[in-house]
């Protein structure tokens, strides 16, 4: 079995806005794990299930409209990453939290392009799920509102909270350094900002010289049209 990734120590009341009654479905094939983090979830607002396999998990979430799957990377049957694929599928809608006890730049990076929103390494206390989760709400209500507005999908690729972040800070800075955005971002693996600045390098939003980051022509128009969107967000 593998160990309790969740310290319950650490749980405290949490208060919701919008997102407490979001469904969520914890996909692992630990028992104790499956349970914990089911009760700890209900505690503070979410509606739950669970799955212990990953035919199970599928099969769920063509039934069931969840909008997050918490979904372990080692799973019987399938691995998480051809699990993520089968529900990109299914439930394109519904964003997926990949859960690892091994991160590194490499499997960050192919969860993300495989279409997971976020991952989470364990071990993790709940307030660090409990962000997380947030943030991937906050993206799925950003992407949903780009839609209905009909925006082009460059600023749709800006659903990400990180990459929105990165983009103020850039600014806000006229350049920043790896390390730098991620101890102002908060982030305790760097690995996730060095997927994001990826993908706004590979956009045209940043450029870099040498080792430091700073917004292109297209990036000051893309920050301009990034407020006015949040502005219309916040009415």
């Amino acid at each position: 079995m593998k160990d309790n990734a969740v310290n319950l120590d650490k749980v405290i009341p949490l208060t919701y806005g919008v997102n407490g009654q979001n469904k969520i479905l914890v996909v692992d094939d630990d028992e104790e794990l499956r349970t914990n983090l089911s009760v700890v979830l209900e505690d503070i607002g979410y509606i739950t299930d669970t799955a212990p396999s990953a035919a199970e998990a599928l099969a769920k979430s063509s039934s069931i409209d969840f909008d997050i799957v918490l979904l372990d990377l080692m799973i019987p049957e399938a691995s998480g990453m051809e699990v993520l694929g089968e529900l990109r599928k299914i439930t394109p809608r519904t964003k997926v939290i990949m859960i690892t006890a091994f991160a590194s730049v490499d499997t960050a990076v192919e969860a993300m392009k495989k279409g997971a929103s976020d991952y989470i390494s364990k071990p993790f206390t709940v307030q660090n799920l409990d962000i997380t989760l947030k943030k991937t709400l906050e993206e799925a209500r950003f992407s949903l509102d780009v839609k209905q507005l009909g925006l082009d999908e460059t600023i749709g690729s800006l659903s990400n909270y990180i990459r929105r972040d990165i983009i103020k800070l850039v600014n806000l800075h006229k350049g920043m350094r790896l390390m730098e955005l991620t101890r102002a971002l908060e982030i305790d693996d760097h690995t996730k900002v060095v997927f994001h600045l990826k993908v706004l390098r590979d956009s045209g939003i940043l450029h870099q010289e040498e080792k430091t980051y700073y917004l292109t022509k297209e990036g000051d128009e893309m920050l301009n049209a990034l407020r006015l969107l949040e502005n219309h967000l916040s009415q």
